[in-house]
């Protein structure tokens, strides 16, 4: 493991580009040997209301980027620990059985309790 501290995440709107940019950061800092923890806070929770999509995926597509689906499935095979606010799921009107099970529920104090002491964190 990279001496790297952890990095964790937090997508705080309901806005695809920034959950784009959080699963990019995340493999990327998977890929250089540490962890990566992303947590949908809020109305962000509503991005994985399946079908899972953006409005920019055929553009994302055609420069040859995975569409939003296709980048969050990444991300979890690559070991990225990804969690939804409780809270936001309820709000959005997802359950836990619409989502993919790889996919956590939490709330602010177990995110960050989960990520440890010495994190870097990012709100986008």
């Amino acid at each position: 493991m990279s001496e790297r501290p952890p990095l964790a995440l937090i997508v705080v709107s309901a806005d695809p580009t920034r959950l784009r940019a959080a699963l990019s950061l995340a493999r990327a800092e998977v890929a250089l040997g540490s962890k990566a923890r992303v947590f949908l806070q809020g109305e962000a929770a509503a991005l994985l209301r399946p079908p899972i999509s953006a409005p920019q995926d055929t553009a994302w597509q055609a420069a040859g980027e995975p569409a939003l689906a296709k980048l969050l499935d990444e991300a979890l095979d690559d070991g990225v620990a990804i969690s939804l606010c409780q809270s936001g799921l309820a709000m959005s009107g997802i359950t836990a059985m619409d989502i993919d099970q790889r996919v956590g529920l939490s709330g602010p104090i177990a995110f960050l309790a989960a990520t440890g002491p010495n994190i870097r964190l990012l709100t986008l």
